[in-house]
């Protein structure tokens, strides 16, 4: 990554998908910043993250459609996570928080995404500190990103708060921007810049995260509708899906906050 693309002069930086992000960190990491990434899959995976995690489960990431996934899930006694169409016909649990939700507390669950769960694994090997957030728990990580800077003190190098909106992906696998997740990253960023309030100078976000914080503002007040309304929310919600929809836009309902440790998302304190 060249520095003019690190925004490497702001706290807070953002960029979307799998090979921005590892760029943003990996370059922040060379540079000796401490590094926490701020993972954004509003539809679905950091939704369903926040989700198990509120009933106790550990959340392990793990490749989207690879084969190995249930013997994976077998060295750990975990559920494995199956297709939305696959729970649809036979029940079980798949990356849909209301299926999450329905099936009661579980210790471990193995948790395939193509976007979210693909990034975050990513990111935690390229060094950073990974925390999952969503619409649920955004306040909580705001917080939580509060006592985190304060605990860089010290430390000899500006911190990096690395916020990715994950992003879908389109047939050829290229990456599509997904509104809702720069909706869920901006909710973070605001939330966090209103508790540095005191500290908020124009090093603290990058314009790309300030960005992220405006398009957040447009749409807060008609949350549920906006996120009906957008392109993915559509496709769940036209696909039979929207108590998914409706998970996802449980503003602040969870103060819960998801890192990633030894491999699984557990909750902070556990």
């Amino acid at each position: 990554m060249q520095p003019w693309h690190s925004q490497d002069r702001h706290v807070v930086r953002l960029d979307w998908g799998p090979t921005a992000a590892e760029g943003l960190t990996t370059y922040a990491v060379a540079a000796g910043s401490p590094v926490c990434a701020v993972v954004v899959d509003v539809l679905s995976f950091t939704t369903c993250v926040s989700v198990a995690v509120d009933a106790g489960t550990a959340v392990h990431p793990y490749p989207w459609k690879d084969d190995s996934a249930e013997a994976f899930a077998a060295e750990r006694g975990a559920t494995l996570a199956v297709p939305r169409t696959r729970s649809r016909d036979g029940g079980g649990v798949s990356l849909s928080p209301s299926s999450i939700r329905a099936a009661g507390p579980l210790q471990d669950l193995v948790l395939p995404s193509p976007n979210g769960s693909t990034i975050a694994a990513r990111l935690a090997g390229a060094g950073a500190q990974v925390v999952a957030a969503s619409l649920r728990n955004r306040s909580a990580v705001a917080a939580w990103l509060v006592d985190w800077l304060d605990s860089t003190v010290g430390s000899g190098a500006r911190p990096a708060v690395v916020v990715v909106p994950a992003g879908e992906r389109w047939p050829d696998d290229s990456l599509r921007p997904a509104v809702e997740d720069l909706w869920g990253a901006g909710s973070v960023v605001t939330a966090l810049a209103a508790r540095l309030e005191h500290r908020a100078g124009p090093l603290l976000l990058s314009p790309e995260a300030e960005a992220a914080g405006t398009s957040w503002l447009a749409v807060e007040d008609r949350l549920d509708e906006s996120l009906a309304a957008c392109a993915s929310g559509r496709e769940l919600v036209e696909q039979g899906w929207p108590d998914d929809v409706a998970v996802a836009g449980e503003l602040d309902s969870s103060e819960r906050v998801p890192l990633l440790a030894g491999g699984a998302f557990t909750t902070y304190g556990r």
